[in-house]
């Protein structure tokens, strides 16, 4: 009987020990960026992983796979193995829309592990200068009046500005013409030069162009008037709460990635995102840091999902 005991209490022990992890990161690390180099998500990611480098003691490797909205990129770290050296930066849409838009999807986008969100980059309406409207009534009252007779840009199919002109469509009432461009900066060339009537763009892209009287905007996507543009108007003010537009940037990590391995990464992109001076550089730009838990970023994805959703089933939008 002694030696049951003795038995007993040695298990006992071993099942209170401490789960045994190994040490993370040993290695560098890879950043795979679903869309091509220059763009918001590429400039966030480069800032948070010039600090990441010395946080963690690794090396991080950017590597950028653009292509079908992101899907490239996606899909290559929905495959990769589940250690915490290869992880995905990218805008929302792999993550939240793209599973409606494109009918062949080879991964499925619940199955990343949320880390962190980067930053937060508020959407404005910005219209050519040549366009008589100094207002955002009276854009809607001739928009109202004239359906069909204004057209707007977007990236593509399915973008964040296709989806939030659906949404504001619907909300006036009336129709737009729609001219997708391959990218933000053609689109954005376009509406300044006079060829193309709107576009629901980054803050961060229009408010030089605003501010230098090559565009003007007319309302702001968000809650709150950007410190920036504070005599414009959010469509709150205006009637129109519901249209709450932003693209935001975020890193996942493959399905079943361990939680020590994602709380690690977690931790320390939260820690470089609260930095002051890092805060300075991304406000200098116009991108809003924000960190926070990985549960805080499932909510936002959750949420996203299905306020666009409902957009892109009531507009009937299909890229394949």
């Amino acid at each position: 009987m002694p030696a049951l005991g003795v038995l007993c209490a040695l298990a006992a022990s071993a099942l209170a020990q401490p789960e045994e992890r190994p040490e993370y990161p040993i290695k560098p690390i890879q950043i795979i960026v679903a869309v091509p180099a220059g763009g918001g998500v590429d400039i966030a990611t480069r800032i948070v992983a010039d600090r990441l480098r010395a946080h963690l003691g690794q090396n991080v490797i950017l590597e950028h796979r653009g292509g079908q909205g992101g899907n490239v990129g996606a899909e290559a770290v929905a495959n990769a193995v589940s250690d915490g050296y290869t992880l995905l930066a990218t805008p929302p849409a792999p993550l939240t829309t793209n599973k409606m838009l494109y009918r062949n999807m080879t991964f499925d986008p619940k199955g990343f592990e949320p880390v962190a969100v980067l930053t937060m980059i508020p959407n404005v309406l910005v219209i050519r200068t040549s366009l008589p409207f100094e207002t955002l009534e009276d854009f809607i009252a001739y928009a109202r009046a004239n359906p069909g007779k204004l057209n707007y840009a977007s990236q593509g199919n399915g973008s964040t500005a296709h989806l939030s002109t659906e949404l504001l469509q619907r909300l006036i009432g009336t129709r737009f013409v729609h001219v997708p461009y391959r990218g933000t900066a053609p689109a954005m060339k376009d509406v300044i030069a006079g060829h193309v009537d709107m576009f629901f763009v980054e803050a961060a892209v229009a408010i030089q162009q605003h501010k230098a009287g090559k565009a003007r905007i007319l309302a702001v996507a968000t809650t709150k008037r950007l410190e920036a543009l504070p005599q414009v108007p959010t469509f709150a003010e205006l009637g129109f709460p519901e249209l709450k537009s932003a693209t935001w940037n975020a890193i996942v990590a493959p399905p079943g990635t361990p939680r020590h391995i994602v709380g690690t990464l977690n931790r320390s992109i939260d820690a470089i995102l609260k930095m002051p001076d890092v805060r300075e550089q991304f406000l200098s730009i116009n991108m809003q840091p924000v960190g926070g838990t990985p549960g805080e970023m499932a909510e936002l994805i959750r949420a996203e999902t299905k306020r666009w959703g409902e957009v892109i089933a009531a507009a009937g939008i299909t890229i394949d």
